[in-house]
């Protein structure tokens, strides 16, 4: 297990979970000290960071080598700047780095999450494209170079601290891996992620087909960036969250499902074959998966919220509703595929979200597009990372083309 104090590589300091590991980092006592910090642009928030971080890191990375270089004028001497994707990856692979918070969003996050398994790091994946994208260069990456992948998605935190606590027993020694191995895996009958809904849980089709950009970044229980709030509107992040726990827990497509619970109190469950269920509850805080993830396979105090059980708790659970939400049944499929169909989507939604939040596309479109582009891609079922990226890049374009000739997507499979 790695040691105490722990030097963390935080990439995307700028970004919600980003700016929530540094508060976590700050709250350590010392245990988790940062070594590490990237952003891609935003150099004013970087520096805003540096001024509130109790121990200052070793070096920084702007990732974008046109972001204003006019902030950096104020950083201490003894912090070292660097720029470029390059940089960062030669950076997160040195032995002063020992767990890498993967958080640059989107597919932009591959290649620094790639480079640190290759050099054997333990990685808390926030940047759940890297998984979606190229699940089997990861995981395959963990098993040649001896590294880990740890959950930071609360829905996957939450599994994960499920499987721990019932291999634990009634023994304090922590298990070695979240994934299911052998007898484990076949104990297993499902594993269950709760969606909170997004802002349209309980709006018919007609209704949804008038939704704005506003309507559509007023979710109800997170604070987010716009892109991952699009994605939960439209249940796309739990699509990618499905596709994610297929590689995350090594299990089929058939073993993975997901439940709408409004409440967000219950994170996800594990099922077992003879009948029970352990899930995993706290208030929506993303500090708390974070803090998980960084201090695994141990626990310490935190600032995280705490359920308050001197009040009257309500949890409900609604199955989906695959006709409102045809995210679900996409994301799916795609973990069922493997190969690129997780690479295809991601880049497709990606683009369908861009075109949504700048008026060029109907909100009901977003799955459609993906969908789409899903079915007239060239499968490849073990690409290679070029291949990967190469697919990537003709998803965003063939994405494209279908935005601007939105009027002929079809409405269904």
């Amino acid at each position: 297990m790695l040691p105490f104090p722990r030097r963390i590589a935080v990439l995307g300091s700028s970004g919600s979970i980003g700016q929530s590991t540094l508060e976590v980092l700050n709250q350590s006592e010392g245990q988790l000290v940062p070594i590490l910090l990237s952003v891609h642009r935003q150099t004013d928030i970087l520096l805003k960071q540096l001024q509130r971080l109790q121990k200052l890191p070793q070096w920084i990375v702007i990732t974008d080598e046109t972001a204003d270089r006019s902030p950096l004028k104020q950083l201490p001497k003894n912090i070292e700047i660097y720029f470029g994707h390059e940089a960062l990856c030669e950076l997160v692979r040195r032995p002063e780095v020992d767990v890498v918070l993967s958080a640059i969003v989107g597919s932009a996050g591959l290649t620094s999450t790639l480079a640190a398994l290759e050099a054997g790091k333990t990685v808390a994946l926030a940047n759940k494209e890297s998984l979606v994208m190229g699940g089997a260069l990861l995981t395959g990456l963990v098993k040649k170079h001896g590294g880990r992948l740890l959950p930071v998605d609360s829905e996957h935190s939450a599994v994960m601290q499920a499987l721990q606590s019932w291999r634990m027993g009634a023994t304090s020694v922590p298990c070695e891996t979240h994934a299911p191995q052998g007898e484990a895996a076949h104990s297993i009958a499902k594993i269950i992620l709760t969606a909170s809904g997004g802002p349209f849980r309980t709006k018919t089709l007609a209704e949804l087909a008038s939704v704005t950009v506003k309507d559509a970044l007023a979710h109800p229980t997170w604070k987010m960036g716009k892109k991952i709030t699009i994605d939960s509107a439209t249940l796309m992040n739990k699509a990618l969250e499905i596709i994610e726990a297929r590689w995350f827990f090594d299990l089929p497509a058939a073993k993975i499902g997901a439940v709408i619970h409004p409440q967000s109190l219950v994170h996800s469950m594990v099922e077992f074959v003879d009948g029970s269920v352990i899930a995993q509850l706290s208030p929506p805080d993303m500090r708390l998966p974070i803090q998980s993830a960084l201090n695994y396979p141990y626990r310490f105090p935190g600032t995280s919220l705490k359920v308050d059980w001197a009040q009257r708790q309500t949890l409900e659970f609604y199955p989906p509703d695959f006709d409102r939400f045809p995210a679900l049944p996409l994301g799916l499929e795609a973990a069922a595929s493997g190969g690129t169909a997780g690479a295809v989507i991601n880049a497709a939604n990606e683009e369908a979200v861009s075109a949504f939040l700048e008026g060029r596309l109907p909100f009901q479109d977003i799955v459609r597009v993906c969908r789409a582009v899903l079915s007239c891609h060239h499968f490849e079922p073990h690409p290679t990372l070029p291949q990967l990226l190469a697919i990537d890049r003709w998803a965003r374009k063939e994405a494209g083309k279908w935005t601007s000739k939105r009027d002929s997507i079809p409405v269904s499979d």
